[in-house]
């Protein structure tokens, strides 16, 4: 079965084609950064328009690059949700278009399914069952994944999640966007201990998050040294943002494997590219006698292969999943927990 994936949920225009035999046979990425940099945040219409002008190029160069007519696929699958609206429909209208031009089915797949499975796609992949992080945006997310569409929620955020946390607090430093990667380099000059910051609910009696008096502790940090902030107490705060991220995310992780009895631990989403967070867990795992699984750095932001993979992995379940109804409609509030198969503890 051949599917090819098209992602268009917010600042990234990814297409890809995944066969169910060969494995990913061809993806292609095209990021915004640089265009809503000087903007400090994605803007909602410049990213849909980006999208329009993207989509079909990256298309002829998937197509090229595997070598495939593009009349052989089987079925198209792209993001239906969540995400911003404007994106999504540039994505959902151009999967649509294209089945109705072709007379292929669609599906639409939820952008959070495919950062979930996405580990799924490194050539040493984790078998089921396994507990899974989920730390993407604005989602921070502790499941145990049992199969495809068998996700039982553990814990999720209460407020800001880590992504979220990192964007705010990198702003609050005057690092500018994208947030999470910039904080993570600053962090890596900083020393350890300078400054304390809380670890929300991280002795709390559950496996859920808070993130929101973190950034606002890194608010009042920035503003007592607002007149002589130097580049190396930047540094240093940074570096206590990072450590205290890490030290929450690490413990409920470990929380969560424990209260499962589960041994394997997976990481999905863009912190997963944090190195400070893959070392604390490759720690606690050697520590603790668990095995940590991430996804490939490329795909650990939103890319087309993840979407391409979801579907069809729920095309193999349910093969009559994909539609040839192509009066599409996107998801901009999708929550996961109306995804069929999945239950909350």
């Amino acid at each position: 079965m051949l599917i090819l994936g098209v992602e268009s949920s917010c600042d990234e225009t990814g297409l890809a084609l995944y066969d169910t035999q060969q494995g990913l046979l061809a993806h292609a990425l095209y990021s915004q950064v640089a265009m809503h940099e000087e903007y400090g945040g994605v803007v909602p219409e410049l990213a849909s328009r980006d999208h329009i002008r993207r989509a079909i190029p990256l298309l002829e160069q998937v197509l090229a690059e595997s070598k495939v007519e593009l009349s052989t696929i089987d079925a198209i699958a792209y993001t239906q949700g969540p995400g911003l609206a404007g994106a999504l429909l540039v994505g959902a209208s151009v999967a649509c278009g294209l089945g109705l031009a072709l007379d292929k089915p669609v599906l639409g797949v939820h952008h959070l399914e495919g950062h979930l499975l996405s580990p799924l796609l490194t050539s040493n992949p984790p078998a089921f069952p396994f507990v899974s992080l989920l730390v993407s945006g604005g989602h921070t997310q502790l499941m145990r994944v049992d199969g495809v569409g068998q996700y039982t929620l553990l814990g999720e955020t209460v407020d800001d999640a880590a992504g979220e946390a990192f964007d705010k607090s990198a702003k609050l430093l005057g690092l500018g966007y994208p947030g999470g990667p910039a904080i993570s380099r600053l962090a890596e000059f900083g020393d350890p201990g300078v400054y304390k910051l809380p670890r929300p609910m991280l002795h709390s009696k559950d496996l859920n998050f808070s993130f929101s008096g973190l950034k606002t502790a890194v608010l009042t940090v920035v503003k007592q040294q607002i007149t002589n902030i130097c580049e190396q107490d930047k540094a240093n705060v940074a570096r206590a943002f990072v450590d205290a991220i890490v030290d929450v995310l690490t413990a409920k992780c470990v929380t969560a494997l424990k209260q499962t009895g589960l041994k394997r631990l997976v990481i999905a989403g863009g912190v997963g590219a944090n190195s400070q967070l893959r070392a604390a867990l490759n720690a606690a795992a050697q520590k603790r006698h668990f095995r940590v699984f991430y996804p490939e750095l490329q795909f650990c932001t939103d890319n087309g292969a993840m979407i391409a993979f979801a579907g069809a992995m729920r095309l193999q379940l349910n093969p009559d999943a994909a539609k040839r109804d192509y009066a599409f409609n996107v998801r901009p509030r999708w929550p996961l927990n109306e995804l069929s198969g999945l239950a909350s503890s």
